[in-house]
């Protein structure tokens, strides 16, 4: 069993993001991102792609979602994208926020 260490990575990113996929595992069938959001940063984009699906899960604290879908994300909640949809995430609270993204092919589409 390989562990994934995703915290610290995408801690030193530029972005606040890590993308566990094809590099580590080398499977194109799925991915997972680990995301942070500082205290109110916002425009966050989130978008599957051409071929792709994603599930959106707020680990800790709440996010306001724009965009193909608009609302607040509640911590513990998740929802579904695909495709060109795009939604932005902005955390309005005074503590980090992180959010985990599971994505993969959209059926009969691949690399």
């Amino acid at each position: 069993m390989k562990i994934f260490e995703l915290k610290n990575k995408a801690i030193a990113s530029e972005n606040g993001e890590h993308i566990l996929g094809f590099k580590d595992t080398g499977s194109h069938a799925c991915y997972m991102i680990y995301g942070i959001l500082k205290p109110g940063e916002k425009g966050r984009l989130i978008k599957a792609g051409a071929g792709h699906e994603e599930i959106v899960l707020a680990m800790k604290g709440d996010f306001e979602v724009t965009g193909h879908y608009s609302g607040t994300l509640k911590e513990g909640a998740a929802f579904h994208i695909a495709g060109a949809n795009e939604c932005f995430l902005e955390n309005k609270s005074i503590s980090e926020a992180v959010y985990i993204i599971s994505g993969g092919h959209s059926e009969g589409d691949h690399h």
